[in-house]
């Protein structure tokens, strides 16, 4: 199949809040440059705009094949929502995959020009407006997408579906990584817990992955745009009906309610 229709059948069932059996072709894909491929051809026929990007860790057992230890997916306009005390809700395919992830948001102030090849994390401070508490919303219609590995997960928008959005945290979460934390709790259980230490190098590390990453795309971060910068307390599944809620530093909350996705 080509990039186009394997971008179709993913596209015309997250329109149809639909799951899919299996992924749409034959084979996944062989490579970064072949799933990055699919994700390109499906930005574009995506009716909403890029409004930032989840940063997500490639696990060692699949780095041979993928190599790199971090891959990137867009977060669409439409699917950032606010969710502090006041939980947002948010639409997953039921059958399909579903998953919470506290994560250290970064708001991006201004475009990250092209970097030295010696940049390192903290020279992208003055490129930051913020970080905030959020909730990524990784799904997908395929519920087996991210157990296929990087390149089916790259292919479906990263396994993304979405950013909940909390109280803005303070800029240490980013000087000083093991300073910040954060607790998940699914219906009121203990689901994990970690913080901003537990992103490989800290949060700003994930920010210089990505702009490098997309600069090699022909894009940019740019002013506005958001970086959901990776799991901090672990990848908690959910379905319809479930209850998210993760505390930052003891205090500050986002929640989400999962709710069905209909067309």
């Amino acid at each position: 199949m080509t990039p186009e229709q394997i971008a179709a059948a993913f596209r015309q069932a997250r329109q149809a809040g639909t799951a899919l059996d299996a992924y749409p072709a034959d084979e996944l894909p062989a490579s970064l440059e072949s799933a990055y491929a699919i994700q390109e051809t499906a930005i574009d026929a995506w009716d909403d705009r890029v409004a930032g990007w989840k940063v997500a860790a490639v696990q060692p057992a699949f780095r041979e094949k993928y190599p790199a230890e971090r891959l990137a997916g867009p977060v669409f306009s439409r699917t950032v929502r606010q969710g502090g005390e006041t939980a947002a809700e948010v639409p997953v395919i039921e059958n399909g995959y579903a998953a919470v992830e506290a994560e250290f948001a970064v708001r991006i102030a201004r475009t990250i020009p092209p970097l030295p090849a010696d940049a390192d994390p903290a020279s992208l401070l003055p490129y930051v407006e913020g970080v905030y508490a959020a909730f990524e919303i990784a799904a997908s219609p395929l519920a087996t997408l991210s157990a296929l590995g990087p390149g089916a997960v790259i292919s479906d928008f990263g396994n993304n579906s979405g950013l909940v959005l909390g109280p803005r945290l303070p800029m240490t979460v980013l000087t000083e990584p093991s300073s910040a934390t954060a607790v998940t709790e699914i219906n009121g259980a203990k689901a994990g817990e970690g913080g901003a230490a537990r992103v490989p190098g800290g949060p700003l590390a994930a920010v210089l992955f990505l702009a490098r990453h997309l600069a090699a795309r022909g894009r940019s971060l740019n002013e506005g745009d958001w970086v959901s910068t990776g799991a901090a307390t672990g990848i908690h599944p959910v379905r319809p009906g479930d209850a998210a809620r993760a505390v930052f530093n003891d205090t500050h909350v986002v929640s989400a309610v999962i709710v069905r996705a209909v067309s």
